[in-house]
């Protein structure tokens, strides 16, 4: 069934109301107001913005450089040509080559006015601004993906809890007929979220709302250290007399998945599961010494996915921190 984006209804209302709008200013080629609209709605509010201002620089640049080849050089093809052959690489080397097109129709304008006013000039400007202005307010709200994120992140973590639980439970009596589904879903979450934060960021102009990028970041590096891990666990015997500690350890771990920050407390769990490990006998043949190697790893990389979480912390400390400056200077 045919679908009428958020977008599209925003490009067609801004597009009638900058026309509507320049028609009734009794301004020539109203309808470049309509395009202008139509070019500089974005997705997004950042994008919007952006868009936005090259496109007035660019223009502005336009009606200048028309003022100095027209008048300079006359009006005639040309001459248009040789403007173009300057202006462009100038808006290129400015970075605002994305209103190349937009400056080109307001070129185009004052080549046919056939000569310079500065009604001609303020007819221009406000055409400009009615365009741009319109696009700018059709954007004032964008819709948020707040929910969907906030979603994506509760299952990530149900995914999180449920690979130590498995892994608990194989550590505590053997068992190992885990399928593994929760390692694709995690994989997937990620993606989606990664993806989908990286929009909504976008969707605010001046605010810090980045955290669920670096959230979900953060999560790509520990699913890394996950998918490290489980080949080493599986290539542990059954009879690993720290098996129950490591259980308890993963089990208190799993209900511990979340944004919050409790990694401090893991991370000294770890330090005392360690100690206990060098406290016990050293090992008698050779599977033992491998099973001793493979649990000093497993909790080193343990380690490093705690301290991964614990860094995310401080940097989501510094988001809020530069968030609330942002918001202090909006008000």
């Amino acid at each position: 069934m045919y679908r009428i984006g958020y977008r599209t209804i925003k490009t067609a209302v801004g597009t009638a109301v900058a026309i509507a709008l320049a028609q009734g200013l009794g301004l020539p080629n109203a309808t470049s107001a309509g395009i202008l609209a139509i070019l500089c709605i974005k997705p997004s509010q950042k994008k919007t913005v952006v868009s936005s201002l090259h496109r007035f620089v660019a223009c502005l640049l336009g009606i200048l450089f028309s003022f100095v080849f027209f008048e300079g050089l006359g009006y005639s093809p040309v001459v248009i040509g040789l403007l173009l052959l300057f202006f462009i690489p100038i808006t290129v080397m400015l970075r605002v080559e994305e209103g190349i097109i937009t400056s080109s129709v307001i070129i185009l304008h004052m080549y046919l006015g056939g000569n310079f006013t500065w009604l001609n000039i303020w007819q221009e400007v406000q055409l400009i601004s009615v365009g741009i202005g319109m696009a700018l307010l059709m954007n004032v709200y964008s819709p948020k993906n707040e929910t969907s994120l906030k979603e994506i992140q509760q299952k990530l973590e149900a995914q999180y809890s449920q690979i130590f639980i498995e892994i608990a439970a194989f550590f505590r009596d053997g068992r190992m007929d885990w399928n593994g589904e929760e390692i694709t879903l995690a994989a997937e979450c990620i993606r989606k979220g990664k993806e989908l934060s990286l929009r909504n960021a976008e969707t605010y102009t001046f605010k810090n709302r980045d955290h669920y990028y670096h959230y979900f970041t953060m999560r790509d590096k520990q699913f890394d250290i996950l998918e490290r891990i489980l080949p080493t666990v599986s290539r542990m015997t059954v009879t690993v007399r720290q098996g129950d500690m490591i259980a308890d350890f993963l089990t208190q771990l799993s209900v511990s998945v979340h944004p919050g920050n409790t990694a401090h407390v893991h991370l000294e769990r770890l330090e005392k599961l360690k100690e206990s490990l060098k406290r016990t006998p050293l090992p008698v043949n050779r599977e033992e010494f491998e099973v001793r190697a493979l649990l000093y790893y497993f909790i080193t990389e343990m380690e490093r996915y705690l301290d991964i979480k614990k860094e995310f912390k401080a940097l989501k400390d510094i988001s809020k921190s530069k968030s609330k400056r942002n918001d202090a200077r909006e008000l």
